[in-house]
């Protein structure tokens, strides 16, 4: 896999640095509010467990898969819901994770569609954020790194289901996915 990836951007240490920080601010943002953690499948799982570690108060946690990508590249508009929540979150804290804000299609979907649902508030905490792209009007609470508009994987984020276990991000080799 490693011969695929162009330039690694975030090494394992840059990670679990950054996450780090992103969890003591949650820490201190939701002390005694006891949130929900809805993770974004299947990208999150990596990015949120590690979270989850960081973070020192009492939570709760479910998970969604929502997409809009398919097999592709590039987002395809329409955005499907595969797995919904296993539990009410009226009146909750709700932090949705997710791996990529990226045209933001997806997460603008998802906090409308949970927003009916009476949560006390909503909010995202995402790894990484390429505002480049971005088509719809969507910005994270929460952001572990900025990245330029180039086709990343590892670290949860793949391309057809690959990639997902390399313990760093990289961006993709273009003739990969142009194939």
């Amino acid at each position: 896999m490693r011969q695929d990836i162009e330039r690694i951007l975030f090494t394992e240490e840059q990670l679990k640095g950054r996450i780090a920080e992103l969890g003591a601010q949650i820490t201190a943002d939701y002390r005694d509010r006891n949130p929900i953690f809805v993770g974004v499948l299947k990208g999150c799982f990596v990015f949120m467990a590690d979270l989850l570690r960081c973070v020192d108060v009492y939570c709760t946690m479910d998970f969604m898969s929502v997409s809009s990508y398919g097999d592709g590249v590039t987002s395809t508009g329409a955005v499907k819901i595969t797995k919904d929540l296993s539990r009410d979150i009226a009146g909750r804290h709700v932090i949705i994770v997710e791996d990529i804000l990226d045209s933001g299609i997806t997460l603008s979907y998802l906090k409308k569609y949970l927003s009916v649902r009476n949560p006390a508030s909503i909010s995202i905490v995402t790894l990484l954020d390429k505002p480049s792209r971005r088509r719809a009007d969507i910005s994270a609470d929460y952001s572990g790194f900025e990245v330029e508009d180039a086709f990343v994987v590892g670290y949860g984020l793949d391309y057809a289901e690959e990639y997902r276990n390399l313990p760093y991000i990289g961006i993709l080799k273009s003739e990969v996915y142009s194939k």
